[in-house]
């Protein structure tokens, strides 16, 4: 039985993407990061994905068929971590395709790959 090891984002700046993504989700570099590529894993050793970023010179896709959805407990759990984003340096993307009402927000981070934060607390 298969089971997803890590989750791979191309990155301009690695150690840029290691700053922002490290205090985002609270993980730590698995190894010594290297100049073109780290994996990411929770600090507190649960299992769950890792994240890899490895370097590319290939810009993020305006609209990326595989992004991250990262998960808040309700919608103040949700804007609290929105701000806290911004504050690491993610920017709000102007996304034109908002249901009305929606559970989620579009960010992205310094790099330019969007990920969302959704409001788990919806029935």
């Amino acid at each position: 039985m298969l089971s997803i090891g890590s989750i791979v984002l191309g990155v301009s700046d690695v150690p840029r993407a290691t700053a922002f993504w490290t205090r985002a989700l609270g993980y730590v570099p698995r190894d010594e990061p290297e100049e073109h590529w780290v994996v990411l894993t929770p600090a507190e050793g649960e299992k769950g994905p890792h994240l890899s970023l490895g370097r590319s010179d290939v810009p993020p896709s305006a609209r990326p068929r595989v992004h991250l959805d990262l998960y808040a407990g309700d919608a103040a759990d949700q804007a609290a971590e929105v701000d806290r984003l911004l504050a690491l340096g993610a920017r709000r993307v102007d996304w034109d395709s908002y249901p009305e009402d929606p559970d989620f927000v579009v960010l992205a981070d310094p790099d330019g790959n969007l990920f969302c934060v959704i409001d788990t607390g919806r029935a």
